[in-house]
């Protein structure tokens, strides 16, 4: 809006390394309107790094606000944009004659003109590659080629956005890259010719309608039919070479038009005052002007010129029109405001209800008596808010110096608001220029810039104004020539703050808000520039970077003025060491300039800072070497115990833990994200990086002290590590369902399966879309990204779900999908609770006194959200009928699981109110309610239940006679038949079966139930007769019972159960293969070790499986030729069986250590002098180094896990404090054998050898030597 300093040249004493960091140098030859600066063309290299073009500075360098006054990175041009400007580029083309764009705020979409294609895509998605539409602008529409320059012109052209999906929901609003219908209008301001594209994401809605003037001053309807006809531009030359600028199009606003499809109309105004109606169709356009001359009936005794009469129209409201009541839009004009009424039926009519002057010497609304001196007054734009209650005017002013007798141009707006009881609205009886009025002042004129160059009216009229952005009451004006300036009157006083970037980022185009996640809030202003993609500008960059109104230009050429009267020193709202500064482009790469602060603030904030700061190095002094020492007394010192709750400079640092965003995730996208392991690995470093604080706390006694005199403080830091738990879980269970999904691919298609896998997912989006827009420094970030990060913010998990449930479960879905995806979503939140439960139950001697206190999970987000789903739950289950009882069964355990948490949470809040002294009885009354709906609901379900297992039996198995003939054949073991009857009664024959698995399994084979039958196989592969009822007693057959029992029968049986796992590819059939596999092997050593046991062949034969645990102590018992046996069967038992049995693992690495005389290996290695090599040769054919190289070799095969984690080989590898005892790791354990004095270092090569490699000991030896 004011002049950016002027950029310097090239600097000599720059080095080569550092300019090609701050901008690299473009390949392309001759660049036409090429920046001195050697900033990169955007259009040589796909997106580039944001940290790659912000210059480094030394952190200590930067002021502790330093980057949030700076823009954020929100995204890049989608690559056909950048590849359509290097064609431009190549062309030589003008910048300003190929380049146009703009910003949508309902949709918010960007669209961009290169050449002769219209590009448009959602700048919120955090990918890169984004969808992008591309139409081509007809050439009917762009005119003769004699034309194409001038009507090429990037302030020709207007782009209206329509939206066929105005409902409010999560998915319109929270995730606007969802976005299924678009329409799009194309207007040539001089020309007048119009484009209609109905659908741009549809095939049939990319083929414009196009409608062309017949006769320029035309003013009867003109009907088209969407076909381009040949048209002669020099019909339409007035002047030189082209229209004037009188009849030129100033402005044009679209609606859609509610109940009909693809159908919208637009209004648009001319400068000579005139006003035309287009009514669009899917198949033509329709045109009339319906007002010749606005100011009719008007006064027009005012001082300055017609030109430029009729400025800009806005709507009302921003929803659609509809029959029944229409819609109403302003106008404004140079002189006045005036609102119209637009009637759709019976036909459609556009008529004026008032006007309200507003360039003037009215007492209450002309703002003339508060210009002093001016000459000319300019109304340029006006914008109205969200609300839709106030209208912001941009208001220049030409007045003289009375001293010096000079010009200058004064920059204002004016806030108007509506009176009580008033509405725009007004019905036709309000209609006339003598109605009362309507409008009053909110307050008096707002001074933006109080002296700045005179401008000539093509740039006056050029600017734009955008109201609705973060601060809030701030508006941000656009200029011609590409500036954009937030204005915002903050205590007392104007501030502006000037987007700029340290390199060549081209023109700012357009600006526009994020649309906030909460309806109640504004959104961070965001801008398009021309050639660096979108950037959003911070709250607080407004608030800390903005700077006293310069006495400048709101042009880039500089001002007449400048140097002439020097800015004033106000420093009321400044520290009593600083003075405001003006803006410029450098303001990024001065280290020596400070930047203003907030007042009142400094000396509390200098304070929080150097605790935290001494805080953080505390920590990190302690995490490299343990040591705490004087920290307490440090801290103390510092302030550090002052503060309580979120501002506690310990629970800041808490927070900075768990909310830590890594910058390399950001190369992981959409699916690529789902699957990445980076993910959960870096969560659990949190996890590890939050208990090493916690620890820190406790042996610096700052523990003793928050828990004494700030336990709301300690509370929130403990909740962190409960939220960090429960989002690991939450991660584990989404992964398990992004398996699914990736299994179902390769599986026939399914009916439900594939609709019901994302509901969690979708929330976990809206979650993170949330958090983006609420902190727009996360703008650049991926949804899911920001939602695994922001592990603080938990509750807003609840929050979201208590809004846009009906979003996420479409109800219009089957009503098996509905409750698979209920079944998801409450998994995921009792997940979440009961794992932080569970880490509270844990760490209960952290925690401080809970008088008083209120724990995250009984809060009014998390209730409602818990609230939402279980009630949507409840009614699931009411109408759920004759679905499958087993799916109900998974659902009401859900409930169950709901109603624990849930009134577990009511209770703890009550509690705690109670403790307080608060009012509690409307929440008691609430929590009464909903109990009794809770438990009533559960016992109407187990009811149902009971019921409908009643009258199956009776009909079923066990009471019908289906049952007496399968009771019938399996006595005569006509098991043939048996199984025949299976293809006409399936489920009778399976539940009959299901105490029987030796037949069962074959009948599940016949139904394609290959998982179940993987299970059934597996289990009577292990079964041991127990007395449990695999195989029914008083249908015993020896013979096969026999057959069943023996090991090789069992190995069969496995085999058959790994084909069937195969065959089913359920989810995580991997890991049942897994398992197959390592039973396997077991039976394998089992043979081998009853093979070497015992000699009698009648004893060889062990029918049963042994436990694992049996089977190493045989081998325990069996001398060296078993010892290693031991370790394998060690090896294919599970992590949890290893964990459980560390002592037995122990007493293995014991017994192997006995099988060799290390005595003798070490005295003949000295008195022989044996070499290396034939040490290392000799060590081989041990015990201990075919031990080691079967459990920790590059070759072990391991099932589940490693013995690293139980049973490390050196003591230098163990990582848990515990495990730091005498038998921590196989070292330790061989420190204690009888040998180990005189034949330690043998012992440890055998077990080291085969890990680090023979090459590394014999250097190791010889370097010892």
């Amino acid at each position: 809006m004011f002049s950016p300093a002027t950029r310097k040249p090239y600097l000599p004493s720059r080095t080569e390394g550092n300019l090609r960091h701050q901008s690299p140098s473009t390949p392309l030859p001759s660049i036409h309107n090429r920046s001195i600066t050697g900033t990169p063309a955007p259009w040589t290299s796909s997106r580039l790094s944001v940290l790659a073009r912000i210059p480094t500075v030394k952190k200590a360098e930067k002021g502790g606000d330093s980057d949030q006054i700076q823009p954020v990175y929100v995204g890049e041009f989608p690559q056909n944009v950048r590849n359509a400007q290097a064609t431009l580029l190549q062309k030589n083309l003008s910048e300003d004659t190929v380049l146009a764009g703009g910003m949508d705020k309902g949709s918010s979409t960007v669209w961009m003109i290169c050449g002769t294609e219209l590009f448009i895509w959602s700048y919120l998605s955090g990918s890169v590659s984004k969808q992008c539409v591309v139409l081509e602008v007809p050439s009917s529409v762009i005119g003769s080629k004699d034309l194409y320059q001038k009507l090429l012109h990037s302030h020709n052209w207007i782009v209206c956005i329509v939206r066929w999906d105005n409902a409010s929901s999560a998915k319109s609003e929270l995730a606007p890259e969802k976005c299924s219908s678009l329409g799009i209008i194309l207007c040539n301001r001089i020309t007048q010719a119009i484009a209609y594209w109905p659908d741009i994401f549809t095939k049939s809605g990319t083929d414009p309608v196009v409608s062309l003037p017949t006769q320029f001053n035309q003013n009867v309807l003109i009907s088209d039919d969407g076909k381009a006809s040949e048209w002669n531009p020099e019909q339409i030359h007035i002047g030189n070479d082209y229209v004037s600028e009188d009849y030129r199009f100033n402005s044009m606003i679209a609606a859609s038009v509610h109940g009909n499809h693809h159908e919208c109309i637009a209004i648009a105004c001319q400068s000579i005052g005139a006003l035309w109606l287009f009514q669009f169709t899917p198949t033509e356009i329709h045109r009339r002007r319906i007002c010749e001359d606005i100011s009719a009936g008007a006064s027009t005794s005012h001082s300055q010129s017609s030109k430029g009469y009729a400025r800009a129209l806005i709507w009302q409201s921003k929803h659609a029109l509809s029959e029944k009541s229409g819609g109403h839009f302003l106008l404004l004009t140079n002189r006045e405001i005036q609102s119209w009424s637009v009637m759709l039926a019976p036909i459609i009519d556009v008529a004026k209800l008032w006007a309200r002057e507003i360039v003037g010497n009215d007492g209450d609304l002309g703002i003339k008596k508060d210009l002093a001196g001016q000459k000319s007054i300019w109304l340029l734009d006006m914008q109205i808010d969200e609300r839709e209650k106030e209208l912001s005017i941009l208001v220049a002013t030409l007045c003289k110096d009375r001293a010096s007798s000079s010009s200058y141009t004064q920059y204002s707006l004016l806030t108007m608001q509506y009176k009580s009881n008033q509405l725009l609205s007004s019905s036709s009886e309000h209609s006339g220029l003598n109605s009362e009025r309507f409008l009053e002042k909110k307050a008096p004129l707002h001074i933006i810039i109080p002296k700045g160059r005179v401008e000539d009216e093509a740039f006056l009229f050029s600017m734009r104004l955008r109201v609705g952005g973060k601060p809030s009451g701030s508006a941000i004006v656009l200029s011609g020539d590409g500036t954009a300036t937030v204005t915002h009157y903050w205590r007392g006083s104007t501030r502006l703050y000037q987007f700029d970037l340290p390199w060549d980022a081209g023109k700012v185009l357009d600006a526009s808000i994020i649309p906030s996640a909460e309806d109640s809030e504004e959104g961070a202003w965001v801008v398009l520039t021309e050639k660096a993609g979108v950037w959003a500008v911070p709250e607080k960059a407004v608030l800390l970077g903005g700077v006293e109104p310069p006495e400048r230009s709101l042009s880039r050429k500089g001002s007449s003025k400048e140097g002439v009267a020097e800015e004033g020193k106000r420093s009321q709202t400044f520290g009593d060491n600083i003075v405001p500064r003006r803006a410029s482009s450098e303001a990024w790469t001065t280290r020596d300039r400070q930047r203003p602060v907030l007042t009142g603030i400094a000396q509390g904030t200098v304070l929080d800072e150097e605790a935290e700061a001494l805080l953080g190095r505390l920590f990190h002094d302690f995490v490299l070497s343990g040591e705490v020492e004087s920290a307490f007394e440090k801290l103390k010192i510092k302030g550090a115990f002052e503060k309580e709750g979120e501002t506690n400079v310990f629970v800041r640092m808490s927070k900075s833990i768990v909310d830590t965003l890594a910058k390399h995730w950001t190369t992981t996208r959409g699916a690529d994200f789902l699957s990445s392991a980076v993910v959960s690995s870096l969560l659990l470093d949190k996890h590890q990086k939050h208990q090493k604080y916690l620890q820190f706390l406790a042996l610096s006694k700052c523990h003793g002290e928050l828990s004494l005199k700030q336990r709301r403080s300690l509370l929130i830091i403990m909740e962190h590590g409960e939220k960090l738990s429960g989002m690991i879980q939450l991660r584990k269970l989404q992964n398990m369902l992004t398996q699914q999904r990736s299994n179902l691919v390769a599986s026939p298609p399914s009916t439900l399966q594939p609709q019901t896998a994302g509901s969690l997912w979708y929330l976990i989006l809206l979650v993170g879309e949330k958090a983006r827009r609420n902190t727009v420094l996360l703008m650049d970030r991926d949804n899911a990204e920001v939602f695994y990060s922001k592990i603080s913010d938990m509750e807003d998990l609840f929050n979201c779900l208590y809004h846009h449930l009906q979003d996420i479960i479409d109800g219009e879905q089957p009503f098996l999908v509905q409750m698979q995806q209920a079944f998801e979503l409450s998994n995921a939140c009792v997940t979440v609770i009961q794992t932080a439960i569970r880490f509270r139950d844990e760490h209960k001697n952290w925690y401080p006194s809970p008088e008083g206190l209120t724990p995250w999970n009984s809060h009014l987000l998390v209730r409602s959200g818990l609230w939402s789903i279980a009630s949507f739950v409840m009614v699931l289950l009411k109408e759920a009928g004759s679905i499958d009882v087993s799916v109900k069964s998974e659902l009401g355990s859900q409930l169950e699981g709901l109603t624990d948490v849930l009134l577990e949470a009511y209770t703890s809040s009550i509690t705690a109110k109670i403790e307080r002294g608060e009012e509690y009885k409307g929440l008691l009354e609430e929590y009464t309610k909903r109990r009794d709906e809770l438990l009533g609901a559960l016992y109407d379900f187990a009811k149902r239940v009971v019921e409908e297992k009643y009258q199956h039996d009776s009909i079923g198995p066990h009471g019908g006679f289906s049952y007496f003939v399968f009771r019938q054949l399996i006595k005569s073991r006509q098991y043939a038949k048996l199984l025949r009857l299976g293809e006409e009664f399936q489920d009778q024959l399976a539940s009959f079966l299901k105490e029987r698995k030796d037949l069962l399994w074959l009948h599940e084979m016949f139904l394609n139930q290959f998982s179940a039958a993987s299970e059934t196989l597996h289990e009577l592969a292990l079964f041991v007769s127990d007395g449990s009822p695999l195989i029914s007693e008083e249908d015993f057959d020896l013979a096969r019972a026999k057959r069943l029992t023996s090991l090789a029968e069992r190995r069969r049986l496995l085999n058959l159960s790994k084909i069937a796992a195969v065959a089913g590819k359920d989810v995580g059939f991997e890991m049942k293969i897994g398992r197959i596999d390592a039973d396997l092997q077991i039976l394998r050593l089992q043979e081998e070790i009853a093979l070497h046991l015992f000699s009698n062949a009648e004893e060889q034969e062990i029918n049963k499986p042994l436990p694992p645990g049996e089977l190493i102590e045989l081998c325990l018992k069996g001398g060296r030729d078993l010892s290693l046996k031991a370790f394998e069967v060690f090896a294919w038992t599970s992590s949890s069986f290893r964990s459980s049995n560390r002592s037995l693992l122990e007493e293995c690495w014991r017994n192997a250590a006995d099988q060799d005389d290390w005595l003798a290996l070490s005295q003949a290695s000295i008195a022989e002098g044996w070499s290396d090599e034939v040490v290392l040769g000799s060590l081989r054919g041990t015990v201990l180094f075919n031990a080691s190289d079967q459990c920790y070799g590059p070759e072990a095969e391991v099932y589940e896990g490693s013995f690293e984690e139980i049973l490390p080989l050196q003591k230098d590898h163990v990582r848990a404090p515990s495990l730091k005892d005498a038998n921590s790791s196989v070292e330790q354990i061989l420190m204690q054998h009888k040998d180990f004095p005189e034949a330690g270092k043998l012992m440890l090569t055998a077990i080291m050898m085969d890990k680090e490699g023979t090459n590394a000991l014999a250097e190791d030896a010889a370097m010892a030597s």
